[in-house]
């Protein structure tokens, strides 16, 4: 494998692995996308805009042009065209400026103490005898000289009057024979009769005859047979003879070549040209732009500058956006590394690993979570770590005393007898005890505890436990009482019921010096709330509640909490002989809570304790 591809395997291995650069990937990627969609957008509606503003541009620079075209075509300079500009800035809302060189002929708005400034290209050049195909396509197709300038062809007022006469009587023949007809009249004061579609109406009703030139209309057009007659000699091509409509017929008895249509085309519109050059203003230079400002504006576009300035603007933005969310991104990664470094700590087993919280958002929970998982990970631990210690000091002490006892036997120190046989029994019984208690809180914890559940009556279960508790009572010379109410059901499992209620009649009378009593009672129980914790979880409906109560010593306040935990005893150098496994409160909590129920503790020092365990009249559900 290459160096080049080693990198970029490395590079995409880099950035699955890291937080921040596929924060920062999925960043530039929403971003380019949003930037992509939004310019799409705003070029497509800038696209939108400009042809509108350019369509009002055009028509505006259109009206403005050709008013001021017809202007040249009938004056022969500039002198008068300030009121027309004038009233062309008024009208079109822009600055209008007309220049002729490096002086200005008019400014429909000039500004008092500031010269003009012209841009380098102008708007368009007013010229009658070169009109912009743009600006005014039809007249650039007949020649691009304005229909306007008319020169030498404007006709007398008695010849006008003649033939205005004429066409008069055209156009009644035709409306007589049935025929719409009007009557316009050219800039050079001759009229036309034409449909009113606009179309000539031919030679109906002696319409022809008007088409006929008048002496000014003869002369002119002799001038202009010279003119394209000497152009066409220049290429060695035979003249010909103009007529008013623009047409030509070849000239007869010519030795050369008959000119072609393009060349004839060619001199005519440069011959037209130079007649008619004397008649109109000189060429002129046209600027507009918005008022007020010193340099003209051309027509808007979406030019390459202006995508190029969107290309930029675009490139900001996404950079801003990546910068930003870079910043957001570490601040957010520094949390999550001190995390990460926390939980390898934890793994390679320091179970004092912590975080610092900062602020309150999701990491900072996720932080004290941690922390709170740490702190319960340490007090597991030490848990675990004493509960190793007292299994083993647990099964240690009846093992020690079963090997001491056989031992001796081998030695010859003690005799094989009844009173060794028993001593040796009663060891064995109580580590099969610890054992059976270990097993039971063992299958609890993996929830495979089964229960076979049915309709108890409650009086039955105390008054059976009292009785299978009677002769170690009478031994210690407790007193037992059971008061309960003998209509009061319960569903449960009588073995687990009548196993809790015992762990808590033994401990009970064990705790209970001579002469006391341990009370047994039962009743229904109304949906109380009770403080949840880890030995009590709250009432969510009504049940029955049982009470076994002793008249011993009683628990302080502060180790009540801790009664339900495995191994724990009050009084720490309480020996075997005097106490039970440790297991038996820790097997009710078990033992309640897989029926739906609670286990809570309640103690005065000097007047003793009471334990009081919360069963739901409806069955648990099965685990």
């Amino acid at each position: 494998m290459s160096r080049e591809a080693s990198a970029g395997s490395g590079f995409a291995v880099l950035v699955r692995r890291s937080l921040l650069l596929r924060l920062l990937a999925v960043t530039a990627l929403v971003s380019v996308c949003s930037i992509t969609a939004t310019t799409w957008v705003v070029v497509r509606t800038t696209a939108v805009a400009i042809r509108q503003e350019q369509g009002k541009a055009l028509a505006d620079d259109t009206k403005t042009y050709d008013v001021l075209v017809g202007y040249a075509a009938r004056h022969r300079n500039w002198d008068a065209v300030g009121p027309t500009v004038a009233e062309l800035g008024r009208t079109t809302g822009h600055r209008i400026v007309l220049r002729d060189g490096e002086r200005t002929l008019a400014d429909s708005a000039p500004v008092s103490g500031h010269p003009y400034v012209p841009s380098p290209q102008p708007t368009a050049v007013i010229d009658p005898l070169a009109v912009d195909p743009q600006l005014l396509p039809a007249v650039a197709r007949e020649g691009g000289i304005d229909p306007r300038v008319v020169g030498p062809y404007r006709v007398s007022d008695a010849e006008s009057t003649r033939l205005l006469g004429s066409a008069r009587v055209v156009v009644e023949c035709l409306r007589t024979a049935g025929a719409a007809a009007r009557m316009v009249v050219g800039p050079s004061g001759r009229p036309v009769v034409r449909t009113p579609e606009g179309v000539p109406v031919g030679d109906r009703c002696g319409a022809a005859a008007l088409n006929n030139p008048m002496p000014s209309e003869r002369k002119a057009l002799t001038t202009l047979d010279g003119l394209v007659g000497s152009c066409l000699t220049r290429r060695g091509l035979s003249g010909v003879t103009m007529r008013l409509d623009g047409s030509w017929q070849p000239l007869r008895a010519q030795s050369r070549m008959p000119a072609p249509d393009k060349d004839v085309r060619d001199c005519l519109t440069s011959g037209r040209a130079e007649q008619l050059e004397p008649y109109v203003a000189p060429a002129a230079q046209l600027y507009v732009s918005s008022p007020g400002d010193q340099t003209a504006t051309t027509f808007l576009d979406l030019s390459a500058p202006n995508k190029l300035r969107i290309a930029w603007g675009a490139a900001l933005v996404l950079l801003v956006t990546v910068a930003v969310t870079a910043f957001a991104g570490i601040r957010l990664i520094r949390p999550l590394r001190r995390l990460t470094l926390a939980a390898q700590r934890m793994e390679a087993g320091d179970v004092s690993a912590r975080v610092e919280v900062t602020g309150g958002d999701e990491i900072a929970r996720l932080s004290a979570a941690f922390n709170a998982m740490s702190r319960r990970r340490e007090q597991l631990e030490s848990a675990r770590k004493a509960m190793v210690s007292d299994v083993s000091h647990e099964l240690r002490t009846p093992l020690t005393n079963i090997r001491g006892w056989l031992e001796a036997v081998e030695d010859g120190v003690v005799p094989p007898d009844e009173k060794l046989v028993a001593s040796v029994l009663e060891e064995a019984m109580l580590l099969q005890h610890v054992i059976d208690d270990l097993r039971d809180l063992s299958a609890a914890d993996a929830g495979e505890l089964r229960l076979a559940t049915e309709l108890l009556s409650v009086a039955d279960v105390l008054a059976q436990t009292a009785q299978g508790h009677g002769p170690g009572a009478e031994a210690a010379k407790v007193r037992l009482v059971v008061a309960a109410d003998p209509e009061l059901m319960v569903p449960a499992d009588p073995v687990r019921l009548r196993q809790a209620v015992g762990n808590l009649v033994s401990n009970a009378i064990r705790h209970t010096p001579p002469g006391g009593t341990v009370l047994l009672k039962a009743a229904g129980d109304l949906p109380v709330p009770v403080q949840a914790g880890r030995a009590a979880a709250a009432v969510t409906g009504a049940g029955v509640r049982i009470e076994v109560s002793d008249t011993g010593p009683g628990i302080a306040p502060e180790d009540l909490r801790y009664v339900f935990e495995r191994f724990w005893r009050a009084e720490k150098s309480r020996s075997r002989q005097t106490g039970g496994s440790g297991l038996g409160l820790s097997i009710v909590r078990k033992l309640i809570e897989a029926h739906g129920g609670t286990v809570e503790a309640r103690s005065t020092l000097g007047a003793g304790s009471t334990f009081i365990l919360r069963l739901p009249l409806t069955p648990p559900r099965p685990r």
